[in-house]
């Protein structure tokens, strides 16, 4: 499930905002529960607080998860400058024991008999090279800081952003996909699902990534379609000149996805 609130990214190829873009954020892959639970706290923020959805959280820690986060990449966007958190988007590897709840993925659960296309279904997919985006949120401050501003609201933060480093906000939502993909394509994950509302996947098509949709209207917070890329359309799609934005990020993604991997190792072993 994707969360409303893209901006559309009408600079998305402007050299100069992903310049700006590379030199404002850091991109993180969850690798301790203090990086997993900054994640869960803005879902906590964007989806349940700000949105009001009906979903599971937990009070105490103002958090919101479900069990597929156990079995999830998270990747998060920091702006350097404040340390605030931008946004953030979680990659479920679904579980390949068959006993498992979660070896289906969410998509194919909630979509049940929605799911319509001829012939792509994760069903018919090979189990471990398969994945789903879901949950990307983007922090408020990234969203509607200009419409604050003009309307002398009271901020979320005490934080001022320049004009350059407010160009940078329409490509965040890009750059949490451009995140996940990178890590689907690492971990060999090349059949990639996502639950969205359709603005999304025409959002994304203005760089390059062309969605296949492959259900009716399913009514998951609103009403959602099922999505579906893979590896080879997304390369070939990806306008020219995000493929070095892209390159960048999975340089900054891939040394990090081989820590996790020793970590887990480390911690099955011991």
């Amino acid at each position: 499930m994707i969360s409303p609130g893209a901006k559309k990214p009408t600079r998305s190829l402007d050299h100069e905002v992903l310049r700006n873009f590379l030199n404002d954020y850091r991109f993180i892959l969850a690798k301790t529960p203090q990086e997993k639970q900054r994640a869960l706290e803005l879902r906590h923020e964007v989806f349940l607080k700000e949105f009001n959805y009906e979903m599971k959280e937990d009070k105490s820690k103002k958090i919101e998860t479900d069990g597929y986060d156990e079995n999830s990449l998270h990747c998060l966007i920091e702006h350097k400058r404040s340390g605030l958190l931008a946004g953030c988007m979680r990659l479920i590897i679904p579980s390949i024991d068959p006993t498992s709840n979660f070896n289906k993925l969410p998509v194919e659960i909630q979509g049940d008999r929605s799911l319509n296309h001829e012939t792509i279904h994760p069903a018919r997919m090979p189990k471990l090279e398969q994945c789903e985006a879901s949950r990307l949120a983007i922090s408020r401050n990234f969203r509607t800081y200009h419409k604050i501003k003009k309307q002398n609201e009271k901020k979320l933060t005490d934080q001022n952003f320049t004009i350059e480093e407010e160009n940078t906000f329409p490509m965040i939502a890009v750059a949490l996909f451009l995140c996940t993909y990178s890590l689907a394509i690492l971990s060999g994950k090349y059949h990639v699902f996502a639950m969205m509302e359709p603005r999304l996947p025409r959002l994304l098509a203005l760089s390059g990534f062309h969605f296949i949709q492959v259900s009716d209207a399913i009514e998951h917070h609103g009403t959602r379609y099922a999505y579906y890329i893979d590896h080879m359309k997304a390369e070939q799609g990806m306008h020219e000149g995000l493929k070095p934005f892209h390159a960048k990020i999975r340089e900054a993604l891939e040394p990090q996805l081989k820590e996790l991997l020793t970590i887990k190792d480390s911690s099955s072993v011991a």
